[in-house]
Formats: structure tokens, C-alpha cells, sequence
């Protein structure tokens, strides 16, 4: 009867150890939860970019005059700067993964690219944003130039975050 209960316990304190071990238990996080993290923030992302292009394009001069508008006032600038920054730095803590796959990477980047963005938008002066971005927004085909790589990126999460199957 001892050694039968003794076995048991032994048999349960290293089937315990095994599943509560540091690394199994961490490899076995991030297989559950990042795959899950990336399908959904490659949707998040990439519904974004569709949907903010795609509005862009329709209401090209509307755009433009906003654009304008905000890049002339420094609070405003302020502002979009610290929010940017706020989403790029969640963005890049929350999925800074390198070599997962294709989908995994796009949205690290954009991620990366978010942060620098909110960055250039605190640090820079108004008036050399202004006069920078305004140059390239005036020029209708400039305009539809700059809109292809987040129509692309968009796409592109979008698909593959609607076609890939989550592990958890």
C-alpha cells in the first residue's frame, strides 16, 4: 500500500514538474499566445489601413486640407505625436517578433515604423513637417504614390490575417 501511494505521488510531483518547468512553460505560452496576438493585430492593422486609405483616396482635397491644417498647429502636432508614439510603443512590446514568419515580421515592423513615426512627429518642427509632407500631398499622383504601401501592408495583414488558423 506504501510503495502504491508513494508511486502515485512520485508519478504526480514529475508530471507537476514537467508541465510547471520554466522553459515548458514559457515555450508553451508563446505557441498558444503569439500566434493568436499576430493573427489578430495583422487584422486590426490591416482592416485599418484599408479602411484609412480607402478614405483618403475618396476625400483626396478634404485630406489634404486636414493634413495641412494639422501640421500648421503645434498642439495638434503635440498630440498626434504622443498618441503615436503611445500606439507604436504597445505595438512594438506587445509584438516585437522577428522570425515567425512573414505575417509575424509585417507587423513588427509596422509596429517599429508606428514608433519612429510618432517620434518624428514630437521632435520635428511644424514647419519642416509642413513643408515637407505638404510638398509630396499636393501633387495628385504623389498622393496615390504614397497610398500604395499602406493599400499593400493593408491588403496584405488583412488576407493573411483572415486566412491563417490561430493555435490557441
Amino acid at each position: 500500500m506504501y510503495k502504491c501511494v508513494r508511486g502515485q505521488v512520485e508519478t504526480e510531483y514529475l508530471r507537476l514538474r514537467l508541465t510547471l518547468s520554466p522553459v515548458n512553460d514559457f515555450t508553451t505560452r508563446m505557441e498558444e499566445i503569439m500566434p493568436s496576438r499576430t493573427i489578430f493585430l495583422s487584422r486590426l492593422i490591416g482592416l485599418y489601413c484599408l479602411l484609412f486609405v480607402s478614405a483618403l483616396v475618396i476625400h483626396r482635397q478634404g485630406a489634404v486640407y486636414s493634413i495641412a491644417g494639422l501640421l500648421h498647429n503645434p498642439s495638434e502636432m503635440l498630440i498626434l505625436g504622443i498618441i503615436t508614439v503611445g500606439a507604436g510603443l504597445a505595438l512594438v512590446l506587445a509584438h516585437n517578433i522577428w522570425s515567425k514568419g512573414a505575417l509575424a515580421l509585417v507587423v513588427t515592423i509596422v509596429g517599429w515604423l508606428a514608433l519612429i513615426k510618432g517620434l518624428f512627429f514630437l521632435y520635428i518642427t511644424p514647419d519642416f513637417a509642413a513643408e515637407y509632407l505638404l510638398r509630396v500631398l499636393r501633387h495628385p499622383q504623389l498622393f496615390y504614390v504614397c497610398m500604395i504601401p499602406s493599400l499593400a501592408i493593408g491588403i496584405y495583414l488583412t488576407y493573411g490575417g483572415f486566412t491563417s488558423k490561430s493555435r490557441s
